[in-house]
């Protein structure tokens, strides 16, 4: 899949052995990616060969026992070795003259180089490069021509998009190499009565190929009967109501009231509360939270871009704050170990600490019994949008579908749109069940320093709680 990255490995080896010459680390961290989307809708079809995803460079980074520097680009041959390293001096250079007189720097931590190499392929089984252009709109086209078949559809737009990507990063003693594919799809649906009209999204996200489109193509029929649902929706009655989430609600609420505020960079800037809880009850002991690479979903890597082994980090253990989670130079400020969680939106940004794959882990209930213990209270399904503030606590999500339920039992009525709100730690402590089965979903990306996205996902069980709704 993947040809230049393979031709340049030695050349690569290469500049960092020169580099090291000089400095007590350098490394190399070569990305190369290619992104392809297809959509079908009212207004015709459409074919984009742009995306989100990093691209394809090189981005170099050395320590010399004081401080770090780091340079990107676009192009390399062995050629270029002297100019490069001639580069990183003047950076070195600049770095300890923007230093106020009279002041020491803190020394920076050198990352660990244990030795460690890894080789893993993308896993896939169908290639949409190889299904091509034709094949896959023609395929979305069906699936949207059997959506508009349901009376009182509007409309049926349907989109797919994949990234197929390889990143190596060498250093002294690490040769990893990674490709990786993953592919998001989408449909979305109109239905109207009379002047009112309702939409529905649903996402799709895979660690794999186009395979997908068969689970996609399968659901339009249940798309379709749920936006005609949304027509007879009410508004929400404002209140605090037992509530059951779906596991794409209970993933919102780890991402967005939980996950931004143990990004351990917050923590060096004091920007997150979580910082001063840490051995502390922030949960109900049911509630365990992980953000982990030992899941198959579209964040998934064996390395992240700063060459930190990835791994399990257990955040919450059965609702003690444990930890959070760290990029290397985070971690070295703060005397920790990097958790693999340095990425870049690309090789010509710096690496934060990112989320990767982030959830709750399961319990024990069913979601039958879940519902026969509430009282009066809603099954909310069908999240839009969140906000998070780590340095209070508090949370803001959209959910598109609130399902009544009263005397143990769906009443059929559903409200929409709501919003939930609440304080982290009471919406956490509230949960009372957990749902056996633990699915995630990795449609969407993350924004973060001047709007820098990487790949996410999340999710978890149902989970019963207690919730503010507006």
């Amino acid at each position: 899949m993947f040809d230049n990255l393979e031709t340049m490995k030695p050349a690569l080896k290469k500049l960092v052995a020169a580099l090291r010459e000089k400095y007590a680390y350098a490394s190399v961290l070569a990305t190369e990616e290619k992104f392809r989307g297809w959509r079908v809708g009212r207004s015709g079809v459409s074919i984009s060969a742009l995306g989100m995803g990093g691209g394809s460079g090189f981005v170099i980074r050395v320590f010399d026992g004081t401080g770090c520097a780091e340079y990107s680009f676009n192009a390399f041959d062995e050629g270029v070795i002297p100019e490069i390293v001639g580069e990183m001096e003047k950076r070195l250079a600049a770095a300890s003259a923007a230093v106020p007189a009279g002041i020491t720097p803190m020394p920076t931590v050198i990352p660990d180089d244990s030795p460690a190499t890894i080789k893993k392929e993308a896993k896939y089984k169908v290639d949409p490069a190889e299904l091509g252009d034709e094949a896959i709109l023609k395929l979305l086209s069906r699936i949207r021509e059997k959506g508009l078949e349901t009376e009182g559809i509007l409309d049926v737009m349907c989109n797919i998009s994949y990234s197929a990507q390889r990143k190596l990063f060498i250093s002294e003693h690490r040769d990893l190499d990674e490709s990786h594919m993953w592919i998001n799809g989408a449909v979305v649906a109109l239905a109207a009565r009379g002047q009112e009209v309702k939409d529905y999204y649903r996402p799709y996200s895979l660690l794999g190929g186009a395979e997908m489109l068969d689970e996609i193509e399968k659901d339009i029929g249940d798309v379709t009967a749920t936006v005609k649902e949304l027509l007879a929706s009410e508004p929400m009655i404002p209140g605090e109501y037992d509530c059951i989430c779906d596991p794409d609600v209970t993933g919102m609420i780890v991402h967005e009231a939980f996950g931004h505020g143990v990004e351990m960079d917050m923590f060096v800037k004091d920007r997150a509360l979580a910082k001063n809880f840490i051995g502390e009850y922030v949960a109900s002991p049911l509630v365990t939270m992980h953000d982990s690479a030992l899941v198959d979903q579209t964040a998934t890597w064996a390395f992240d871009d700063e060459g930190t082994l990835t791994g399990d980090t257990v955040i919450i253990d059965k609702g003690v704050l444990k930890t959070g989670m760290c990029d290397a130079l985070s971690a070295a400020r703060l005397g920790v170990k990097p958790t693999g969680n340095g990425r870049r939106e690309s090789y010509e940004r710096k690496a934060y600490t990112r989320m990767t794959n982030t959830y709750f882990e399961g319990g024990s209930s069913t979601l039958e019994e879940m519902i026969a213990s509430v009282k009066y209270g809603f099954l909310l399904e069908n999240p839009s949008s969140g906000m998070e503030d780590p340095k209070n606590w508090g949370i803001q999500c959209m959910v598109n579908i609130a399902r009544e339920i009263k005397d143990g039992k769906l009443t059929g009525r559903m409200f929409s749109p709501i919003v939930l709100t609440g304080y982290v730690p009471d919406l956490l402590k509230s949960v009372s069940m957990m749902g056996s089965r633990v699915e995630l979903s990795g449609s969407g990306y993350c924004g973060k320093g001047w709007k820098e996205w990487v790949k996410v996902s999340d999710g978890g069980a149902y989970m019963k709680a207690r919730i503010r709704l507006g």
